[in-house]
């Protein structure tokens, strides 16, 4: 039968080897990074550069509005190279600085479109009459990973 000195040291063994298991666990490659929006835009055809007046206008104002109040740390408009009709000519990409930067999205939304547009009502004819120039073809929410 093994002594009380024993018992302690292989009890002591288990603990320190459970303990230097989860440590490596939480040891990861990389760091979490801001969190990024990814939309994909396709303009209508003999629409791009309306498209773009706007996005160098208003939606420019609003992004900058953003950026002023913390909202989001970056934005950038990607000109793509479409390779087929549902494919994005234009991407426009939105860095936040984390997930909790996207809590009470709506309201922070409301309030630069109040800002910039005047009411929230304007925004939404804005946004419907830009569907007569472009097409959503999806967004995506993605965190950057930053290696170590």
């Amino acid at each position: 039968m093994p002594s009380l000195l024993q018992r302690a040291a292989t009890a002591a063994f288990i603990i320190l080897s459970c303990a230097s298991i989860t440590a490596l666990a939480q040891d990861h490659a990389y760091s979490e990074g801001p969190v990024i929006n990814v939309s994909y835009i396709r303009t209508v055809d003999g629409k791009f550069d309306d498209y773009i007046q706007w996005l160098d206008t208003t939606w420019k104002q609003e992004q900058e509005a953003a950026k002023r109040a913390g909202y989001i740390t970056d934005y950038q408009v990607l000109l793509a190279n479409p390779k087929g009709p549902e494919d994005p000519d234009v991407i426009l990409v939105i860095t936040y600085p984390n997930w909790a930067a996207l809590d009470g999205g709506l309201a922070k939304g409301d309030a630069i479109a109040k800002q910039i547009e005047g009411s929230v009502a304007a925004s939404n004819q804005g946004e419907f009459d830009r569907g007569k120039i472009r097409r959503v073809l999806g967004s995506d929410f993605m965190q950057v990973a930053r290696l170590k």
